[in-house]
């Protein structure tokens, strides 16, 4: 029996009657945590549990059952059970089971805001052949929005780039980020949020790899570079502060789960 989590859009009939449920309230999931052990619930039903949810999406299959996304309205926890920061569970869930969970916060989210066509405002119907609703009146397809996002880790010697962001919570420093526009490429972006941000020119731009980010809709696309020109300059806005740094001088940065930390350890092993 396979172990991977499998998206679907409609569960098959000979599917076990038992589901994994990711239930959420907010970006807070559903866990049980039994002899150090933080597992997924698999039940028949959340309500079988007392526990009363607003909508549900069928979302795949994991280890030959059902999963499916919830988020909670009403009812008590039970005994063993509490709601946990989906960001705080990396690591402590299996990978597979991770996966599962940060697909099922991201179509809740979707669902939740696409009830109305964007079009005509009539209303959407979920499809069961794709991931997609229908609208009810003008026939218009409404998919899951994802949000395109380049990171990019920049080198100088042994130095790496960092900055403090306005938006960061706390005093930590990551590489720099930004939402890909229309019509622009993925290395456009990198080289457009870099300038705009720091005023530095890069070079050597190179792919290193993708993270989904469910919150709410991002798709994390990394890059590494190499400085090029320029002297830091800021706006006190958008970003408060940055600098270069040795991997002997970090400061705090990103935890484990993000690529953004993923960037930066590749950088510490590539220098230690």
């Amino acid at each position: 029996m396979s172990d991977e989590f499998k998206a679907s859009v409609a569960p098959l009939e000979s599917q076990n009657s038992q589901a994994w449920w990711f239930v959420f309230s907010g970006y807070r999931l559903l866990t049980i945590n039994s002899e150090r052990v933080t597992k997924i619930p698999l039940a028949v039903d959340p309500e079988k549990l007392g526990i009363a949810v607003a909508r549900r999406l069928y979302i795949g299959t994991l280890r030959g059952f059902p999963c499916y996304a919830a988020e909670y309205s009403s009812g008590e926890v039970p005994a063993g059970y509490l709601f946990e920061e989906l960001r705080s569970l990396f690591a402590r869930i299996e990978e597979t089971s991770y996966q599962a969970a940060i697909t099922a916060a991201h179509l809740l989210e979707w669902d939740k805001n696409h009830q109305f066509c964007s079009k005509c405002r009539g209303v959407l119907r979920t499809r069961t052949d794709i991931r997609a609703k229908e609208c009810d009146e003008c026939g218009r397809l409404e998919f899951p929005r994802i949000s395109p996002a380049i990171i990019v880790l920049i080198e100088k010697g042994d130095s790496l780039l960092l900055a403090r962001s306005s938006r960061f919570a706390g005093e930590f420093f990551s590489v720099l980020a930004g939402f890909v526009e229309p019509g622009e490429s993925l290395e456009a972006a990198v080289h457009r949020e870099v300038m705009e941000e720091t005023g530095i020119s890069m070079k050597n731009v190179r792919y290193f790899g993708s993270q989904p980010w469910p919150f709410p809709d991002s798709l994390m696309i990394g890059f590494t570079a190499e400085y090029a020109s320029g002297e830091i300059q800021i706006d006190g806005e958008e970003i408060v502060e940055a600098g270069w740094y040795r991997v002997d001088q970090l400061p705090k940065i990103p935890g484990k789960l993000s690529i953004a930390r993923q960037l930066i350890d590749w950088f510490v092993e590539k220098h230690s």
